[in-house]
């Protein structure tokens, strides 16, 4: 089983750089797409559909902002959009579907990088977010959450950790929360568990020469309760070409779809 996960900056954009075209080739199962920048009526039918996987959206109420969305090779017996919360909902941040035991979510935490009001809506969302990963490890299904979760946890996780520990996406509220999830509820981050000394970077800012000499951030994550994380036997990146500021997380699971 193969799962894809990558932060598009604009869906429409990234179908211009190639996107669909690569994950054509890709033999991907499910691939959960975050940062649409699109609602339904933008989409067109190589963006609903692509290389056997049909997509499902959940999308934001602001035009072109945020939005989830989630391709799979075979039909879900259950799809859930939001948390029920609305003031995250209206964002478009969460898609979970579900088929048999397998729970398979694209996620995109917001930024707090752009002002202070928007740092607190991170921290909002982090709070009501955790209950609710709570619930989902002890419900005793195999689930993994895919997506841009915003927030680096260790100093290997960024190339220049030391002058951004005062910075949205390595404060040590972030990383305290989201080493919660790993520490206490048992959540297992895949690419350090398969890679634990290799930083990983799927983000680079648009400033300077930052993707060039690869001063990146690693802020996308799959991350699996602990019998679904024991079958990921394998992780990449693709950076051979450039569709949005992120790169493409690629895990290989052992056993089918």
């Amino acid at each position: 089983m193969r799962i894809v996960s990558a932060n598009l900056n604009g869906i429409r954009s990234a179908h211009q750089k190639g996107f669909f075209d690569w994950l054509d080739s890709h033999q991907a199962d499910l691939v959960c797409v975050q940062e649409l920048k699109a609602h339904a009526d933008d989409l067109t039918e190589r963006m609903r559909s692509s290389g056997g996987l049909t997509g499902y959206f959940h999308h934001a109420e602001k035009k072109g902002y945020s939005g989830v969305g989630l391709y799979c090779r075979r039909q879900p017996d259950r799809v859930v959009e939001g948390l029920g919360i609305a003031e995250i909902d209206c964002e478009g941040r969460y898609l979970q579907l579900d088929f048999g035991n397998l729970s398979v979510v694209s996620l995109y935490l917001p930024s707090g990088s752009s002002s202070e009001e928007r740092q607190q809506v991170k921290f909002a969302f982090l709070a009501h977010f955790l209950p609710h990963l709570e619930q989902l490890i002890a419900s005793g299904r195999d689930v993994v959450l895919c997506g841009d979760w915003n927030i680096a946890h260790r100093e290997i996780d960024l190339k220049n950790w030391k002058g951004n520990l005062k910075n949205s996406g390595f404060l040590p509220e972030e990383r305290a929360w989201i080493g919660h999830l790993f520490d206490r509820l048992g959540w297992v981050d895949i690419w350090r568990r398969l890679y634990p000394e290799t930083p990983g970077y799927t983000w680079w800012s648009n400033r300077g020469q930052a993707y060039a000499k690869d001063v990146g951030w690693r802020i996308d994550y799959q991350i699996a309760t602990p019998a679904l994380a024991a079958r990921a036997h394998r992780a990449s990146i693709f950076k051979d070409s450039k569709f949005s500021d992120h790169a493409p997380l690629t895990v290989d699971y052992h056993g089918d779809f």
